[in-house]
């Protein structure tokens, strides 16, 4: 149990790293190439509006949190 414990506060921890070095990642839709493919023709990823980059959950997360924290502390 404390080996397993160790595991996810250790995995949490390389994953917070993570988040905070590369906040953004490729879109999941498009892989990050920023276009799709619709009845043959080409269009423009609507997840992430062509950009070819989403920010990590993590990352979204930490924004909230911070937002939250700064309009707490006026």
């Amino acid at each position: 149990m404390l080996i397993a414990m160790a595991a996810a506060v250790g995995a949490l921890g390389c994953y917070a790293v993570l988040c905070a070095v590369k906040p953004f990642a490729a879109c999941r839709r498009c892989a990050g190439r920023g276009e799709i493919e619709r009845s043959g023709k080409p269009r423009t990823c609507p997840r992430c509006r062509g950009c070819r980059l989403r920010l990590r959950l993590g990352r979204r997360a930490h924004n909230v949190w911070r937002s939250t924290y700064e309009d707490g502390a006026r």
